[in-house]
Formats: structure tokens, C-alpha cells, sequence
């Protein structure tokens, strides 16, 4: 097909440009031929090809974690597309800008099920922000205008677009594309002012922030804001690099395995403004850290999203405004009070449950990431799937600046892997950690290839326990010495990096990890450590008793 006529498939590349999209994540299918065709002649996007649909659009939801704009997947029909999904139920609970764009059959082909015909606005678009299918070619720049706008405007989320693949090689008119900017909305002066009074009339207030849409200037004025009169500051689930957790008005995050300190402190509160955190199910500990007789009195809620509103918790006061916005505004009005004591007793529990714990194994993981403090600059990005190894992780390890967590708040396993690569695609100059439990990294380690392939030189650390450690943890809780599912016999993981072409070793003492880690950085490639710990040092304070003598 001459580029003199352009067809829907240019529209669809056209557009991408136009929003400034510089990577496309995807694994190449029949289905959505004529838009890699497209995309060959545009030299402004890289199309990274992937091994697994899943970390296609992992990599798409770490992307968008990063840049806060629209992340971009592309799948084919059918198989593809199921396959993608988590990664769309990911990026729907994280509040991700992502859009899947998923190569569909001949629309003349339509209820027969045909090969590999799925229905996505009824299916898969079910778990996403939005879901269209595209008819007719000549709407093609309208519709996609409102993919992006529905993507960022409001809560964050997911756009599921499907594009019969006739459709795409059927000519178009020229393009009027025009930059799509997320809408912003602000707070009332009246809103803020009463915000203000009631801080000023708490004896124990909190600050809670979470979620997305913020940008490093609101945090900044917020920061300096709740510096100077001492408030104290909680980040929700894996949303640690939001505040400097060195910082001295910093007192832990909520989510699984939080302090049950900080919960006590959460529950005593008195007054709790929390902006852009929804408050669910791991940050609020399965909904039993309010009452809603208690919020209806205490909190202060500030969304992006309306409907997100009073969904679980009345407010005392509650406003839908953009995040950054709204912590611009609050930070212009200055708190009349300083809490010193209250954030000094907080903060000074915080530092002793991010205190390196004893264990009886030969690898103490308490140690291994709170070295990364001093390990690591101030930058390094640490990704994480879902498991117990993240569990210490997220105890032990302090972030510093913005950007530097990639975790899934939809506990995806498999999610560190692609996520990684992504973000050292994206800041090849920063250095990028992925950690990964044995069961986390099988889901999506043949991503390896990918990371090699695209001279991603991400160090992967996979933490080793032979088991699928977090349902491990529960079994033995619910149905104790009745282990069964959750055994796992693994390969030799430094052997099989090295089949994909990454320097790799393997650990098995606290003591090697840091010389292991330095030779990792020297390597020129990507890298894995394996490190192998022990079962029965289950979780952070958390010992499973010895198996019995057969």
C-alpha cells in the first residue's frame, strides 16, 4: 500500500505521533499488519517487541506509571488479546494510563464465531475505563481524540480499542489531529479555606496520598507545606515514592504487612485529609481500619474522580479536583498549628519497624534491602511483582525521590519483569532493579529475551524460597502442616539467564549479595542474581515451623 493514499492504519500511527507516543509495546499479529506497516515509515517510535502479550502490556502500564501519559499496547485478536487483559486489570486498579489497541476481524465476519473472534467491548473492555470498536474509517481521528482524553482525564485508567483489520486498509482523508492534554480541575478557595480550619482545629491529623496524576511540583509545594508545621505524612500501597521516606514527617505506608503501630496511629487520628488515595481494601486492611461513622466525621477526601466519591467512605468533606492541582491550592493557605510531638512519636516508630529484623536463614532479605539505602543512588528505579520477597522489600527499603516504584497495587505477579524493562528503555541512564520471587519471575521471565534484544541492562534479582511463599503463608495459618500446590521445584536460574545472554550468579549468603550486585553493574549487559533463601523465613517476622521428621 503506496503512503500516497493513507488508510485508517496511518490514521491510527498519525494519531500516536500527534499525542508525542515514543514506544509502542507489543507481540506482531495478522490481525494489525497494516499498522506495523505504518509504523515502519515513523522513525519517532520505537516498537518494542515483546515475548508474552501479558508483558507487552505490563510494559505499557510502566510506562505510563513513568511518563503519566498513555501507555501503548498492541496485541492480536483473540489469544492476544485475553492474554493482555491482566495487564488491563492492572493498569485499571493502579489508575494507569494505558491503551490496548487489539487487531479485530473483518467486520463482515462478525457473529460467526469466526477464528479467534472475541467480543471486547462486552469482554475485556468489562475490566477496562472504556471499550470501542472502530467501524468506519472516517472516525477514526474522532474516536481516538476520545480514547486519549478518556484515558487521562478524571481517574487514570485503561482504553480497550478494537480495529477490524479490513477496516485498516480502507483510505482516509487527511488528518486534524490536535495534542489531547488531560483536563484539569481545581479546588474552590472555600474548600481549601475549610480544609485549613479543620487542620488547624486537629490534634492529630494525618496527611494520606496516593494514586496517580501528580507531578513533581505539587509534591514538592506539598512537601514543604507539611514540613513546616510538622504533619504527619502516609503514603497508601505501593505508592512509596511519592515522599521522600527519609524525610522526617514521613511515618510508613498502608497496605499489606503495614505497621501495626501506624494502624493504631491511624485509627487514633482525629482528622485524615487524603488526596488521591481511594482507601481500599489493602490500604484501609480489608476495610476494617474506618468505620464509616469515623470518616463521615474525620475525613477529608480528594479524588479526581467523582463517582469514586462516598463509594465505600463518607467524607466530612470531600471535592473532585485534579491531585496536583489540589495540592498546589492547599499548599498557597499556610497551617497555623505545628504537631511536632505527634509526627516526632510516628516517625520514631516508623525507623524502628524499617529496622533490620534477625532470621535464621543464611540470607537475612531484612538486610539485603535495607542495604540498598547506601547501594543504591537516589533515582534507581525497583520494580516488584506480587509475593512475599516484595513484602520485606517494601518494609525495609526507603525511597528517596519520584518514580522510582514500579509495583503493581493489583498484587499481578509477574508484573517487576517487563515493568523493568520498560523503565530502562525509557531512562536508559538510571539504573533499574527488578526484584522477583521464583514463582513471580517464571510468570514473565522469557521477557529476558526482550530485555537482551533491546539492550535493556536491567539487574534482575530473583528471590528463591522453592515455593509460592504467600500462599504458603496462609495455608499454614488456615490448614497448618497440610502443605500442598504451593511446593515448587525450580531450574537453576543463573544457568537459564545465561542461556537468554545475561551475566548472572547466584547468592546464598547475606555477605555476597553487595559484591554480586556491584559485579552485575560492571557486566555491560542485563543481569540476574539468583539468591536463594529459606522457606521457614516465611515473611518479615514471620517464621514457618520446620517440616517433620518423615
Amino acid at each position: 500500500m503506496s503512503r500516497i493514499e493513507r488508510t485508517a492504519a496511518h490514521a491510527v500511527v498519525d494519531m500516536l505521533v500527534a499525542q508525542g507516543v515514543d514506544h509502542v509495546f507489543c507481540v506482531p499479529g495478522e490481525s494489525f499488519l497494516a499498522v506495523l506497516d505504518a509504523l515502519y515509515d515513523e522513525p519517532s517510535i520505537r516498537v518494542v517487541t515483546c515475548r508474552h502479550e501479558s508483558g507487552a502490556a505490563n510494559m505499557a502500564d510502566a510506562h505510563g506509571k513513568l511518563t503519566g501519559r498513555p501507555g501503548i499496547c498492541m496485541v492480536t485478536r483473540g489469544p492476544g488479546a485475553t492474554n493482555a487483559s491482566i495487564g488491563i486489570h492492572t493498569a485499571q486498579q493502579d489508575s494507569t494510563a494505558v491503551l490496548l489497541f487489539v487487531g479485530q476481524i473483518a467486520r463482515r465476519h462478525r457473529g460467526r464465531e469466526a477464528f479467534q473472534e472475541v467480543d471486547y467491548p462486552g469482554s475485556i473492555g468489562r475490566l477496562a475505563k472504556w471499550s470501542v470498536e472502530i467501524d468506519d474509517p472516517s472516525r477514526v481521528d474522532e474516536i481516538l481524540h476520545r480514547v486519549f482524553a478518556t484515558a487521562q482525564n478524571g481517574r487514570k485508567g485503561p482504553v480497550v480499542i478494537a480495529l477490524p483489520e479490513d477496516m485498516l486498509i480502507e483510505p482516509v482523508g487527511p488528518a486534524h489531529n490536535m495534542l489531547v492534554t488531560p483536563t484539569a480541575t481545581g479546588l474552590p478557595p472555600s474548600f481549601v479555606e475549610e480544609v485549613v480550619a479543620r487542620l488547624n482545629g486537629a490534634e492529630r491529623p494525618l496527611l494520606v496520598l496516593g494514586g496517580s496524576g501528580w507531578s513533581e511540583e505539587a509534591l514538592d509545594a506539598l512537601r514543604s507545606w507539611a514540613e513546616k508545621a510538622s504533619l504527619p505524612v502516609i503514603l497508601s500501597f505501593r505508592r512509596k515514592d511519592l515522599w521522600d521516606n527519609e524525610h522526617g514527617c514521613y511515618i510508613g505506608d498502608l497496605g499489606l504487612g503495614a505497621d501495626p503501630a501506624l494502624i493504631e496511629r491511624v485509627k487514633s487520628a482525629d482528622t485524615i485529609l487524603a488526596i488521591g488515595a481511594r482507601l481500599g481494601e489493602n490500604v484501609t486492611q480489608g476495610y476494617t481500619l474506618f468505620s464509616r461513622e469515623d470518616t463521615a466525621r474525620k475525613l477529608i477526601h480528594i479524588l479526581a474522580e467523582p463517582g469514586e466519591l462516598g463509594r465505600v467512605w463518607p467524607a466530612a468533606q470531600s471535592a473532585a479536583a485534579d491531585v496536583a492541582s489540589a495540592a498546589l491550592a492547599l499548599s498557597q493557605l499556610p497551617l497555623q498549628r505545628v504537631w511536632e510531638t505527634w509526627r516526632a512519636e510516628a516517625r520514631a516508630a516508623y525507623e524502628a519497624y524499617s529496622t533490620p529484623i534477625a532470621v535464621k536463614s543464611d540470607v537475612n532479605l531484612s538486610e539485603l534491602y535495607a542495604s540498598l539505602r547506601t547501594l543504591c543512588a537516589s533515582d534507581t528505579i525497583i520494580c516488584n511483582g506480587a509475593g512475599n520477597y516484595a513484602a520485606w522489600l517494601h518494609r525495609f527499603y526507603r525511597h528517596r525521590s519520584w518514580h522510582t516504584q514500579l509495583g503493581p497495587t493489583s498484587g499481578a505477579m509477574g508484573y517487576g519483569v517487563p515493568a523493568a524493562i520498560a523503565a530502562k528503555l525509557l531512562h536508559p541512564e538510571r539504573e533499574v532493579l527488578c526484584f522477583a520471587g521464583d514463582g513471580c519471575f517464571l510468570m514473565t521471565g522469557q521477557e529476558m529475551a526482550t530485555a537482551v534484544q533491546q539492550q535493556a541492562n536491567v539487574i534482575f534479582v530473583v528471590i528463591d524460597n522453592g515455593s509460592y511463599g504467600t500462599i504458603r503463608m496462609h495455608q499454614e495459618r488456615k490448614f497448618p502442616s497440610r502443605v500442598i500446590a504451593t511446593d515448587l521445584r525450580n531450574p537453576d536460574f543463573a544457568a537459564m539467564a545465561s542461556a537468554f545472554g545475561l551475566w548472572a550468579t547466584t547468592v546464598e549468603y547475606t555477605e555476597e549479595f553487595e559484591p554480586a550486585l556491584i559485579a552485575a553493574r560492571q557486566a555491560g549487559t542485563a543481569a540476574l542474581i539468583h539468591v536463594k533463601v529459606s522457606v521457614l523465613d516465611i515473611a518479615p517476622g514471620v517464621r514457618l515451623p520446620p517440616p517433620a521428621p518423615n
